[in-house]
């Protein structure tokens, strides 16, 4: 399969939708899914014109995991290991169906936002084959459902039902069947909507705080966001359109 079958890539305004294509084999990450994913994302973080990414799976499943098999055979994954420390600069949002598995809740662990249809199967598995979620689940579970339900989805390799994710704090929404994708459009032209700068600025600095860096440490790092922005053309241009009452052209400048 080639990497373009592996990953779909469309755009809907300024939304890109990345959908892991591999359903017969519940998207399980191989070779070419992974240098799809990485590709796909390099794409959105170069694209001026595009404000937000959703990922998404064909078929029954967001995505099962790690392509046992083709890791056997020694399948070069390295591009996904790329994606889960690096993410994306632009705001991720995860659209869940079925299952997100091993390797497939790490792709989800790496977005901004998660949506979730009713009766997904959200987990990290991999103690039960003898390996453990080393693309961030074990450390990136505990800040998104707290210590004891991350131990436990850990330790047990037993999954957590989308509906218990959402009272962990895990999910944005929880949908009906089928309709996670259109939620996660909702949600990302919501956040297309607003100035690509500052959307990237409060994405990077809450992404910090989250993973526990001090508060000193944050203000620091605001220094920097806070002089591009507000000396940006956008930061003249939202208090214009509010005053002028219209709608803002933002132009990410």
């Amino acid at each position: 399969m080639s990497e373009e079958q592996a990953i779909i890539v469309e755009r809907k305004g300024h939304v890109m939708v990345i959908t892991l294509n591999r359903p017969d084999a519940m998207n399980a990450i191989n070779g070419e899914l992974s240098k799809g994913l990485w590709n796909a994302i390099k794409e959105l973080d170069a694209d001026d014109s595009l404000v937000a990414g959703v990922i998404t799976g064909n078929g029954r499943a967001f995505c099962a995991g790690m392509d046992l098999k083709a890791f056997a055979r020694g399948e070069d994954i390295g591009p996904l290991n790329e994606f889960v420390r690096t993410g994306a600069t632009k705001p991720l949002i995860a659209a869940v169906n079925g299952f997100a598995l091993a390797g497939g809740c790490e792709i989800m662990l790496t977005c901004d936002l998660i949506v979730a249809s009713k009766g997904a199967k959200i987990g990290i598995r991999e103690v039960k084959v003898g390996l453990f979620a080393a693309a961030g689940g074990v450390f990136r579970l505990p800040a998104r459902v707290g210590y004891a339900k991350a131990m436990e989805m850990a330790l047990t390799g037993e999954p957590i039902t989308a509906e218990e994710a959402l009272a962990a704090g895990l999910l944005s929404a929880l949908t009906e069947p089928g309709e996670a994708l259109d939620a996660a459009l909702a949600l990302a032209a919501r956040i297309a909507e607003n100035a690509p700068l500052a959307v990237v600025a409060s994405k990077t600095l809450v992404r910090a705080a989250s993973m526990g860096i001090e508060e000193d440490k944050l203000w620091e790092m605001q220094v920097p966001l806070q002089k591009k922005v507000f000396s940006s053309n956008d930061a003249k241009e939202g208090p214009a359109a509010f005053a002028e009452k219209r709608a803002p052209n933002w132009t990410g400048s």
